[in-house]
């Protein structure tokens, strides 16, 4: 997805060119009023660039830093609208939103008129109408802001999720520990500028570029990496890894005490996604060719 584009207001982003994969987890970082957010709407296609051009943008969904509670929509409703205007058939969106509200704890606020719920529960729903139809790019603006402790890591699980299904996820958020080390890029805005912040270790950068492969889009070309034969991937996990992963790989012993996985590179996707959608998830720290 190329991005690259000028824009004017009340602040001002030049010169940018930014190129996101499919399958990453990219960070936006920066102090207050530097454009952070604006950087998002115009990646969400909420705002458009005065100049430049944003390409080969894929199905997307925004959650906003502030979220427009004073709808005329009880909370299942509008995510069954929302749905709807994504495509959904009536009665799969209408499944999906209970399905979304229930991972959030918010189940029994589904008949409550938006106008009526508290600010928590009002993010939570923010939150679910962004992962309703499974997007390709999913932006969030300080999206974990105002749930509690469950729903920030019900969050972190779909941010998971979607990554692993080859989604591409933007995000800010005033936590420096969202995610830390998890993410395949991280960007400053500052100075009218976005800048590339190294990473501080390898993260998940190996596993959507260097050995699962990722699908880059930008206007009509679309590449893929070269997959090897044998992938080696580093696990940790408080939970016994779950029975009958795909490609049935082979547990390695670690003198640390983490776990390494040995699985035909043909596997290696499947085998990632169950580690992150189990419960708890599995913490992804590298992949590597054998």
């Amino acid at each position: 997805m190329g991005r690259r584009y000028s824009i004017g207001g009340p602040w001002v982003l030049r010169g940018i060119d930014l190129d996101l994969p499919a399958g990453a987890l990219v960070r936006v970082e920066g102090v207050n009023g530097t454009g952070k957010s604006t950087l998002l709407r115009l990646l969400a296609g909420i705002d458009a660039p005065t100049e430049g051009r944003i390409t080969g943008r894929p199905r997307t969904a925004y959650v906003p830093e502030r979220f427009p509670a004073a709808l005329p929509f009880t909370a299942v409703g509008y995510l069954t609208h929302l749905g709807r205007i994504h495509g959904l058939p009536r009665r799969t969106a209408r499944e999906r939103a209970a399905r979304w509200l229930e991972r959030f704890g918010a189940a029994a606020h589904a008949g409550t008129p938006l106008a009526e719920l508290s600010k928590g529960t009002s993010q939570k729903v923010a939150v679910a109408q962004a992962l309703l139809a499974d997007p390709e790019l999913l932006v969030l603006d300080e999206a974990w802001t105002g749930l509690d402790t469950e729903a920030r890591a019900e969050l972190d699980r779909a941010v998971h999720e979607r990554v692993a299904a080859g989604a591409t996820v933007v995000f800010v958020d005033h936590d420096p520990m969202r995610l830390s080390g998890e993410e395949d890029a991280r960007y400053a805005v500052t100075g009218a500028a976005l800048t590339p912040v190294p990473l501080n270790s390898v993260g998940r950068g190996d596993v959507s570029r260097s050995h699962v492969g990722w699908s880059h889009v930008g206007g009509d070309h679309v590449g893929r990496n070269h997959v090897g034969p044998t992938l080696l991937i580093d696990v940790v996990g408080t939970a016994p890894l779950p029975s009958q992963l795909p490609g049935a790989p082979e547990e390695l012993a670690a003198p640390d005490g983490s776990r390494t996985l040995r699985v035909a590179a043909t596997h290696s996707d499947d085998l990632l996604r169950a580690l992150l959608a189990a419960r708890p998830p599995w913490h992804i720290q590298g992949v590597r060719s054998q």
